[in-house]
């Protein structure tokens, strides 16, 4: 078999099937349904993330076929293989959450792996729930070969316009009287009505808003339906796009510049997105050699406000968002206010510009996006705050609802089981900062999400009155005063593992600080005291990340060169 002449498109599988001495591997294919013909066409591989563990991601098997049979009519040969994903809403508040962020690591391990063993000259990835979407863009980064990256989509409100939060502060809500074990199961039974990822502008909505304003997705890809016919078609497209891009030679690097993910950013924060978002987009931004840090965020923040009226701090949900036209509208008014870099590449082959000039306005009286004139918030949400707590830096979600500044007496804990059950059993109270430490990347290990803890106190009644600040991280779903990501971390000697109860500490959104009131003396002579603790895993995954993985300020990636 040859290929003659050479077709362009085909650099990595032809060196997989070309030639007599590559008999055998077309031998192999042709029982997986390869034809002579396939044997000359661009190889696509499509990055599935199905699983029927999660609603998340129980719909993708037919998305990835939808997306082969692009790839297939646009000239290609689609090949779908799986990669991993796990549940952050099944595993919060367990032992097993240790292992969401790893699983990030593992999806972007597992893609660059088939990928560049098997010899895919293209990619589609299609994930649906928060880590899935990084992971598989970190994978896309590191192969550098033409790909497009396809979101889920998004999940249907429940039954009386809840959904997983809801759920979760239920049980607060349970755990302070208000609500009996008979009014939590209606909750529970009805939150989640179908496939698709947590219905507000949480992590995994956030992340697919980012990443199509990063210019990896099909214009709208980030607010559909899970299931409708729209996503069904993005997915379609998605395949064919590939092939384009293939023709074109336009890859990752091409597309992820500074100036893409400068408007990834400004995107986050005018819709009001997750947290996460700073760690993923930091990471992001690393796998493909483009320099990103928390101070980007600060300085974004100073001139892009916050738009959007989407929970967990706002009212709407995003299947609102998708009727009244999705983010494009409102990326064309941040375009022409001159907050976003319009000439920035996508794999659509045009420009960001070029993809929003005929996009239409919002429809008069829709609350959900409000003018630049009349912002939510004049400034970012997201705030990176700095002080003796933090000198490298950490990441608070302040709307501006919960105040801005907040000072109060330390309760300290060394995991979130100890802090959740000191909230449910009424010892954490008002004025409280509420220490959760040695739940960073390493002495997790793996970073934890605080959504079952935050809950709990927004479930009771202390979202206004109780602060909360750790090494580890938080659900897009979380709300209230917290602060997160705290680096370095307390199993590093980072000053979260000096901190005593009974210390006052000092947050402010405002000047971006978080300080301890102690003096320099007194957490010196802590931490001579101070001895790090065992790790709590000695083989296995959580042993393997916790000894290669970076800090948080860094995106906690696992593959920084020597």
């Amino acid at each position: 078999m040859s290929d003659t002449p050479q077709d362009s498109r085909r650099r990595h599988s032809s060196q997989v099937v070309d030639g007599p001495g590559k008999a055998a591997s077309r031998s192999m294919l042709r029982a997986v349904g390869f034809t002579d013909e396939d044997f000359t066409k661009p190889q696509v591989g499509i990055a599935s993330t199905w699983s029927n563990l999660t609603p998340c991601n129980s719909h993708i098997d037919e998305l990835a076929r939808r997306a082969s049979d692009g790839a297939d009519a646009a000239g290609g040969k689609g090949v779908i293989f799986n990669t991993i994903t796990i549940s952050d809403g099944i595993a919060n508040g367990t032992e097993g959450m240790k292992y969401s962020l790893v699983s990030r690591e593992v999806i972007a391990d597992s893609i660059e792996t088939v990928t560049a063993c098997e010899g895919f000259d293209g990619v589609v990835a299609i994930g649906g729930c928060d880590k899935n979407m990084p992971g598989c863009m970190m994978g896309l980064a590191r192969l550098n070969r033409p790909s497009v990256f396809v979101y889920g989509g998004t999940i249907l409100p429940g039954k009386g316009h809840t959904d997983i939060v809801s759920v979760f502060e239920a049980m607060g809500a349970h755990s302070r009287g208000d609500l009996d074990l008979i009014q939590v199961k209606q909750i529970e039974e009805t939150a989640i009505p179908g496939p698709g990822s947590c219905g507000g502008m949480y992590t995994a909505n956030t992340m697919a808003s980012a990443i199509e304003a990063l210019g990896m997705s099909l214009p709208g890809s980030s607010a559909q339906n899970a299931v409708s016919q729209a996503k069904s078609d993005d997915c379609h497209a998605a395949g064919e796009a590939v092939l384009e891009l293939l023709a074109r030679d336009i890859k990752p690097s091409d597309i992820m510049t500074r100036e893409a993910f400068e408007n990834a950013i400004t995107v986050v924060i005018a819709l009001g997105g997750s947290t996460n978002a700073v760690l993923h987009l930091i990471a992001m931004a690393s796998t493909i050699d483009v320099e990103l840090s928390l101070d980007d965020f600060t300085r974004l923040g100073k001139r892009v406000p916050v738009l959007a009226d989407l929970r967990p701090s706002g009212h709407y949900m995003m299947s609102e968002l998708v009727e009244i036209g999705g983010i494009q509208p409102m990326m064309k008014m941040l375009l022409d206010a001159g907050m976003l870099h319009g000439d920035c590449l996508t794999v659509t082959g045009k420009t960001l510009a070029d993809n929003l000039a005929e996009v239409a306005p919002y429809p008069d009286g829709q609350k959900i996006i409000s003018p630049l004139d009349a912002p939510v918030k004049a400034e970012s949400h997201l705030r990176m705050l700095y002080g003796n707590l933090a000198p490298e830096g950490a990441v608070a979600k302040i709307t501006g609802k919960e105040g801005t500044h907040f000072t109060g007496s330390a309760r300290v804990f060394g995991s979130e089981e100890e802090a959740q059950a000191r909230i449910n059993d009424g010892t954490v109270v008002a004025g409280d900062v509420v220490v959760i430490r040695y739940e960073g990347p390493k002495g997790g290990p793996g970073m934890r999400e605080m959504l079952t803890p935050t809950s709990a106190i927004m479930g009771r009644g202390l979202g206004s009155e109780v602060a909360l600040i750790t090494d580890g991280r938080f659900s897009g779903g979380s709300h209230g005063f917290v602060v997160g990501h705290v680096t370095p971390e307390a199993f590093d000697g980072g000053p979260l593992a000096l901190v005593e109860d009974g210390d006052i500490i000092t947050i402010d959104a405002e000047a971006d600080i978080i300080e301890v009131n102690i003096d320099n003396d007194t957490l010196m002579r802590r931490r001579a005291a101070w001895q790090q603790p065992a790790p709590r895993y000695a083989r296995g995954v959580l042993a393997k990340y916790a000894r290669t993985v970076s800090s948080a300020s860094l995106g906690a990636v696992t593959d920084l060169p020597e």
